[in-house]
């Protein structure tokens, strides 16, 4: 197989039903996942060598259902001069996986864990859910803040809010500013009539877009920063997620694209990409770029049906919000990717992402497999913070692949396993399980096949043998679902929407569903 070293800067549909029946009726599906197999190592950090000198100051932006062909320097039209920057600059990374949606990516960011580990695993955190990221899991804010860093976090939460013990400020955030639930309207930062916007738990309404906001707040804290101490600054937008809305100063600088989603999709990124700019001129303005490492990045891929574009909103909180009509198409772009959000195929998954750091890393593309728990491991061995013992990494320190070339240091990349399907890679192959019955099994070489066209199951039973023991074996390890154990109280009230084969429902929630936030 061709090597997962990375090379220096020179790279080059149908999506799977999740079976709502089966995954609340069926016994054996329950099952079919977690029936034989050993415990997975646990993961060991890579030797490459550390820079010298001063920790680093660590900024992570998290882009919410980007696309993976919708920015600049991927070949968009749409346009993203900062981001192209930090690519041009940094390393750029073509196998990073993040999770099928919102809330399992936090939850994998933010612990070096799979999600699977906590039981947030299937689907996110709806606004009258109760549960969140367990309490027990050491956070990277957590242990970034013991390591003595500033630890802020502005823009998007989605990892529990109905008890404020899962609130960011209570999980190692000394600074928050933002929303706690999955999706709120850009100007008034309400969803179901409430509003979710607040600065260290006092909530309040105030004018203005979301994305330029979060930006402005991120902006102040850099300036105000006491620089005897590390910062970690962590700026999850909710750009471009649903609904599509933007000012029309962003939304004039696309006057050539006639459909009004994409084109309001479009000044979205660029209105993200506004910020990135003034983050990085702020560090610089602060003396702190050289000695800071940045992540971009996305939680997932960009949305390839209405239904995951927009939840299951009623008729006409769509119309009011600048949602995607039912059997309308979403203006993401994955490119050649198949699927897309909600899906474990490579369109869902794949998300663009650059780590650049000026005079450490060299501008390079890294084209071995690597994930979203990765990065926990390998800011805290830069930084000099611990994990819990008690929670080991499922992570590996990705340093020497960042800054050397070398190859990923995962033995195999599990993208996700929920009760009824799974998806794990190792090299250039991935396994993709579907366990409802009739069940189905495929398996594609990714190195020839990106777009996973071709079925080569039935040509390798060695490596699907292989996957597919590992994939169990993960499977066996993992806390039963916590929203498939809140969901039955939705089901007639989603009704088809729970059971469609185009997937079903993000972070919108039912119609009218008024979070369950405590206020003050």
């Amino acid at each position: 197989m061709p090597k997962e070293a990375g090379d220096v800067r020179d790279s080059s549909a149908s999506e799977f039903a999740l079976d709502r029946r089966n995954i609340l009726m069926s016994g054996a599906s329950l099952l079919a996942l977690s029936a034989t197999g050993a415990a997975i190592a646990q993961a060991q950090e890579s030797n490459g060598a550390r820079p010298a000198g001063r920790r680093p100051n660590i900024v992570i932006i998290l882009a919410d259902d980007l696309g993976n062909a919708d920015l600049g320097y991927r070949g968009s039209d749409i346009k993203t001069p900062n981001i192209d920057k930090l690519a041009k600059e940094g390393v750029c990374l073509e196998s990073f996986y993040g999770q099928p949606v919102c809330t399992p990516a936090r939850a994998a960011l933010m612990t070096g864990r799979y999600p699977m580990r906590h039981g947030l695993q299937t689907l996110v955190i709806f606004p009258s859910h109760t549960y969140g990221l367990p309490t027990d899991e050491r956070t990277l804010a957590q242990a970034l803040k013991d390591a003595g860093y500033r630890t802020a976090m502005v823009g998007k939460w989605h990892l529990g809010h109905a008890n404020q013990k899962y609130w960011p400020q209570n999980r190692g955030f000394e600074h928050f500013y933002g929303n706690l639930v999955g999706e709120v309207d850009y100007f008034t930062k309400e969803r179901g009539g409430l509003v979710d916007w607040q600065r260290n738990g006092k909530f309040f309404k105030e004018d203005g877009y979301f994305t330029t906001l979060i930006g402005n707040e991120a902006v102040g804290l850099i300036e105000s920063h006491d620089t005897s101490k590390p910062l970690f600054l962590y700026v999850a937008s909710l750009a471009p997620h649903a609904p599509f809305q933007a000012p029309q100063d962003l939304l004039d600088r696309y006057p050539s694209i006639e459909n009004k989603n994409r084109r309001t999709y479009a000044a979205m990124i660029s209105g993200l990409d506004d910020q990135v700019g003034r983050i990085v001129a702020a560090l610089e303005k602060k003396g702190l770029r050289d000695n800071t490492i940045i992540i971009f990045t996305s939680d997932n891929g960009g949305a390839t049906s209405a239904l995951t574009a927009t939840g299951a909103r009623s008729e006409e909180e769509r119309k009011e919000s600048g949602g995607v009509a039912l059997g309308e198409k979403p203006p993401a772009s994955n490119g050649n990717l198949r699927g897309g959000k909600g899906t474990l195929h490579e369109g869902g998954v794949r998300v663009p992402t650059i780590v650049n750091w000026p005079g450490k890393l060299a501008p390079r593309t890294v084209n071995g497999p690597l994930h979203m728990v990765n990065a926990m491991p390998t800011l805290l061995a830069l930084a000099g913070g611990n994990g819990s013992p008690d929670h080991p990494f499922d992570g590996k320190d990705m340093w020497a692949t960042l800054a050397e070339g070398a190859p990923s240091p995962n033995d195999d990349i599990l993208i996700n396993v929920e009760p009824v399907r799974g998806a794990i890679r190792k090299g250039n192959w991935k396994l993709v399980k579907i366990a409802t019955l009739p069940g189905k099994t495929e398996l594609f070489d990714l190195a020839k096949d990106p777009g996973e066209q071709n079925d080569l199951a039935g040509d390798h039973p060695e490596i699907v043998a292989d996957l597919e023991a590992r994939l169990m074996a993960y499977a066996k390890e993992q806390k039963p679902a916590e929203w498939i154990k809140a969901q039955p109280q939705f089901l007639g009230a989603q009704g088809k929407t729970v059971f469609d084969p185009d997937f079903d429902i993000d972070d919108g929630g039912l119609p009218h569903e008024k979070p369950v936030i405590p206020q003050g």
